[in-house]
């Protein structure tokens, strides 16, 4: 798939090139001097540039992985790089690209929305091939985070339908992440998106959802800031990253539980428009090594070098039942079943008393 790809760039800008020289042939007279440059933003000693755009969380790794990578490539290729970046919730990230902000690397909180861009024309078919493990780059998983001492002594997913307990959520038909959670939630009962037990579960618990913020910042807003609900429904990477500033919450790691998977890809459209293909493909397959691995699991997020992930195995528990999105079915079938319109959410809204 890759080679396929690469091949077909090749034909484009070699037909490109063709074009452009019959054109400036035809154009050009007698005492006219053409200066063409390559348009090339990585030949040695020209400094390049990229805008890399991710979510929010991902930020306290990147400020450390981008200068190794840097560093790296100037060491390699006698050339300077310089990082535009823009952090924010995924969703929003997704639709200022789709917009128009020109970035050469999204690393995105799930590969729905990474797929938005692709349906776009902005990345090629196939980019979850390009790169080791379908193209995720970090993982994490659900925690359950509950109140100071834990009052309600809520110990699994069971206890979120417990009358005593309320439970704070984004709403996942605005929240990329809040999906997640949703996931997290059915897959405790079931991988079947029909399983009637786990549709009235989802729906028990939904029942306990005393408001549903849009995304998961403003989910974390209410749970601490307006006090409100008994447990939190987060990523262990958020839980871990406060404590390393001072906040140690308290958390429960529920099994079964599902594997949060964030993909990275090269915008092929922009990178060819900038001319920094080569430098922006070394940089996403630089966040494969140990040394770019290590930062991530630094700031809490499970590594998917098998080497690294023994290294740091010892601070993220081990689950005995994970499940990924593919056991749904993939994003295109969880969207259908669950997040569109008239789909499973709607009817647990609405059984609930939130439609």
């Amino acid at each position: 798939m890759f080679q396929i790809r690469k091949l077909r760039r090749f034909m484009a800008l070699l037909l490109a090139g063709v074009s452009l020289s019959i054109s400036l042939a035809a154009c050009t007279g007698s005492g006219t001097t053409q200066t063409t440059a390559s348009g090339d933003g990585n030949s040695a000693g020209q400094p390049a540039e990229l805008t890399f755009v991710s979510f929010a969380v991902t930020q306290a790794a990147y400020e450390k992985i981008i200068p190794l990578f840097t560093n790296k490539w100037k060491q390699e290729h006698n050339q300077d790089v310089t990082f535009n970046q823009s952090y924010g919730g995924s969703g929003s990230q997704t639709r200022a690209v789709i917009d128009g902000l020109e970035a050469d690397v999204v690393a995105l909180a799930l590969a729905l929305d990474t797929q938005k861009i692709e349906k776009a024309g902005l990345i090629e078919s196939g980019w979850e091939k390009e790169l080791p493990n379908d193209s995720i780059v970090t993982k994490s998983v659900i925690a359950l985070v509950t109140r100071e001492g834990n009052p309600k002594n809520v110990r699994s997913w069971q206890d979120l339908t417990r009358s005593d307990v309320k439970v704070i959520t984004a709403n996942p038909k605005t929240s990329g992440g809040a999906r997640w959670n949703f996931l997290g939630l059915w897959g405790s009962v079931s991988q079947n998106a029909e399983d009637a037990k786990a549709l009235q579960y989802a729906t028990d618990v939904f029942k306990n959802v005393p408001v549903l913020p849009k995304d998961a910042r403003e989910s974390t807003d209410v749970f601490f800031k307006q006090k409100q609900g008994d447990v939190l429904l987060n990523y262990e990477n958020e839980v871990l990253l406060a404590k390393q500033k001072g906040e140690v919450l308290p958390y429960v790691i529920p099994d079964p539980n599902i594997s949060i998977d964030n993909p990275i890809a090269v915008v092929d459209t922009n990178v060819d428009k900038h001319g920094t293909r080569e430098v922006a493909e070394a940089f996403v397959q630089f966040l494969y090594t140990p040394e770019a691995q290590r930062e991530f699991a630094k700031v809490g997020f499970r590594p998917v070098d098998t080497s690294v992930a023994q290294e740091f195995a010892s601070e993220y528990p081990k689950i005995k039942n994970l499940s990924t999105v593919q056991n749904f079915g993939g994003w295109s079938q969880v969207q259908e079943k669950f997040f569109d319109d008239g789909a499973a959410f709607d009817k647990i809204q609405a059984q609930a008393g939130q439609g």
